[in-house]
């Protein structure tokens, strides 16, 4: 047991070592001061949310198209549907009108 609780031991002082080892680093390496960062990330979420913003309201436009043409679509087929149905009516009724 006691060997467990050393190598679970070790394993986070590992994690942590490890953590704190890249966080120097990325600090050392970091091109810009951590106000101008956080300028900059404000910057890239606010662009992001106006395209997304964006990128909805396109397809929410996209959406009305759609439903518009899935609505045209429908009155063409029941127009045509009336058409076929007055087609066969007049075809049955000069059968009819042959046969007497």
């Amino acid at each position: 047991m006691e060997s467990s609780d050393r190598h679970e031991s070790g394993t986070v002082s590992a994690f942590l070592a490890g953590a704190l080892v890249g966080a120097g680093v990325a600090l050392l390496f970091a091109p810009q001061a951590g106000s101008q960062l956080r300028g900059l990330l404000r910057d890239y979420a606010a662009r992001a949310q106006d395209e997304l913003e964006d990128a909805v309201e396109r397809g929410q436009e996209f959406v009305e198209k759609g439903k518009e043409s899935v609505r045209e679509a429908g009155r063409e087929a029941k127009g045509f549907a009336e058409a076929g149905r007055q087609a066969v009516n007049d075809i049955k009724d000069e059968l009819a009108s042959q046969h007497r």
